[in-house]
């Protein structure tokens, strides 16, 4: 198989063409000027991930919502699953930026937290 990257890693944006078997053996790689990009298309390929950046509902705030982002990538399949639970997430102000609002997402090493601060209402 072969199928044509744009790699996010770093601002070259290089063109990186994976030609691959269907248990991604023999993979070769073309187009990375470094070899982080490499490592990109190999992830995409074998466990693509992503990131999050969304937002809470907070009671008794200065603000109704608070921006929240995670600490780490998490498996593309679960975001869907991640932003349901970040959906029915409400929290109580004050919440300082830093605040873990959920540790483990999903049973990952990646939390969910505050990425401002919101004071208390009054």
């Amino acid at each position: 198989m072969k199928k044509e990257f744009t790699c996010i890693v770093c601002p070259n944006g290089c063109t990186i063409s994976a030609e691959y078997e269907e248990n991604y053996e023999n993979m070769r790689l073309e187009g990375a000027l470094c070899k982080r990009g490499e490592a990109y298309v190999r992830q995409e390929l074998t466990d693509p991930r992503r990131t999050i950046a969304s937002s809470v509902l907070v009671t008794g705030g200065e603000s109704d919502l608070v921006s929240v982002r995670l600490t780490a990538p998490i498996p593309l399949g679960g975001i869907r699953e991640a932003m349901d639970q970040i959906k029915a997430l409400k929290a109580e102000a004050p919440v300082k930026a830093g605040d873990v609002l959920i540790r483990g997402i999903l049973g990952t090493d990646s939390d969910v937290i505050a990425t401002r601060t919101v004071e208390k209402n009054g």
